[in-house]
């Protein structure tokens, strides 16, 4: 029996290792990379331009929707980012709202990643999904805002959308000179556990981290449920365990490039090209390895939420704050994913929320 179980956890690190050091082949063009880096870098040179840095990094997370542009004919293209523009302007807008008043932010927060989950199921949104709506929502919760700068805030994040979907436009129309368009696939027959149960567990998961970010009085509070979501959005237990190992091991690697990084003497010009560099890399790795790319996303991150207030505080504090973020989230990601993923307990909690579901909606 001690023999069996030895060569059990054998294979079990040996498939670790394998894992871990496995660089997936990758058809992506550098023209990709490229144009989420301008998306995300040109609000941050027209902030520094204009030496209003906070307003740049509020238009920047609009940039992300260029993330979203899918592989399909012009028009597709087009409106499906205009499509997702919306979506992010409408999460962070709701989370801006759920900020004014602090006890309605984790309920905010778990209704918009069960509706944005539910909505990217039904839709067949690749990867990254909800990721980046749930972010937009849960920074927007917990910016510094009062109910009169909400419309500015608003526009600012509604302009780096647009601006996405200009980059994404060109992009487009470059890269279909080269490359014939990949045709529209019909939506999938969606299941009501599929589309239902997991946006009810993947948003109680999100509720719970965020709760447990404000139990321990985090500084940063929204990088927990942030780094939770990445982790639980796993297609399997196995690929949730996976996913927050790689994201552990590369925030911790990551956390000494960012210290080395915050040490620089940076300004605003340097943060922009920063960021544009950390972007091209990082949608270069991605698709590639995933722990590699943790390795940029934990500086990207944390210039993204410090650029306003750099050299403030102590880079050792800022890097020491994030890499316990990103541990307790992964560590309630997988307690979620386990949830999300064990059969029993699937079908127990889906038999009572189909009590509650209306008729049409159980039978599906």
């Amino acid at each position: 029996m001690g023999d069996a179980r030895r060569r059990r956890v054998r294979a079990f690190l040996s498939d670790e290792l394998r894992q871990l050091t496995t660089i997936q082949a990758s058809d992506r063009a550098w023209q990709m990379p490229l144009g989420a880096a301008l998306s995300s870098g040109l609000p941050l040179v027209a902030g520094a331009a204009l030496g209003r840095i906070g307003d740049g990094l509020v238009a920047s997370l609009g940039g992300l929707v260029f993330l979203y542009l899918p592989a399909t004919s012009l028009a597709r293209r087009m409106v499906a980012l205009l499509a997702c523009a919306f979506g992010m302007l409408a999460c962070h807008t709701l989370g801006m709202l759920g900020g004014l008043w602090p006890p309605a932010i984790v309920p905010a927060l778990v209704a918009i990643t069960i509706l944005v989950t539910m909505t990217c199921r039904i839709y067949a949104l690749g990867p990254p999904g909800s990721l980046f709506f749930v972010m937009a929502a849960a920074i927007g919760a917990y910016s510094p805002v009062t109910a009169a700068e909400l419309p500015r805030m608003a526009s600012l994040i509604g302009f780096g959308s647009l601006l996405a979907c200009a980059v994404g436009f060109v992009h487009s129309v470059f890269m279909l000179r080269r490359h014939a368009p990949q045709p529209q696939a019909p939506l999938p027959a969606v299941a009501f556990d599929d589309v239902v149960l997991d946006a009810v567990v993947i948003g109680a998961a999100v509720g719970v981290s965020l709760l447990a970010a404000q139990a321990m009085a985090l500084p940063k509070p929204y990088w927990v449920p942030v780094s939770c979501l990445a982790v639980i959005q796993g297609v399997s237990l196995r690929a949730v365990w996976h996913r927050q190992l790689q994201r552990v091991l590369g925030t911790a690697a990551g956390v000494t490039l960012s210290w080395g990084l915050l040490s620089l003497p940076l300004g605003g010009w340097s943060v922009a090209a920063l960021v544009m560099l950390l972007t091209f890399l990082i949608e270069m790795l991605v698709v590639r390895h995933y722990a590699l790319a943790v390795v940029l996303i934990t500086p990207l991150t944390i210039l993204l939420a410090e650029a306003a207030t750099l050299g403030q505080a102590a880079p050792s504090a800022l890097v020491q704050a994030r890499f316990v973020d990103t541990l307790l989230g992964c560590a309630i990601g997988l307690s979620g994913g386990w949830c999300l993923h064990d059969p029993r307990l699937r079908a127990t909690a889906g038999a009572w929320l189909r009590r509650l579901a209306p008729g049409r909606a159980r039978e599906r």
